[in-house]
């Protein structure tokens, strides 16, 4: 599949990037031959194959979800710099 000019700079104003005429020539050959190999992929049988979704043979190791103590809201603000009503201090993220 040949990816036109309008195609690449469509692409590009979507990525908001700026592209040089000698860009848009690259990249447009090089996403083309990017999509060639995807149709070329595509054209693979694998009506009899199974997915593939886990190739390492590992199985989940995650622990299981139990309840434990945690600390109390006066022993996670003990060494707070600066603390207010029960919270923390910090700088405002919005602030101007």
């Amino acid at each position: 599949m040949k990816l036109t000019k309008v195609q690449i700079e469509h692409v590009a104003k979507l990525a908001n990037l700026p592209l040089t005429e000698d860009e848009i020539k690259k990249y447009s050959e090089q996403l083309s031959k990017i999509l060639e190999y995807v149709e070329q992929l595509n054209s693979v049988n694998t009506k009899n194959i199974d997915p593939t979704f886990n190739t390492t043979g590992l199985a989940n190791i995650t622990s299981e979800d139990t309840l434990s103590k945690s600390l109390t809201q006066e022993a996670s603000l003990q060494n707070a710099p600066v603390k207010k009503n029960g919270f923390f201090v910090t700088k405002g993220v919005f602030n101007e």
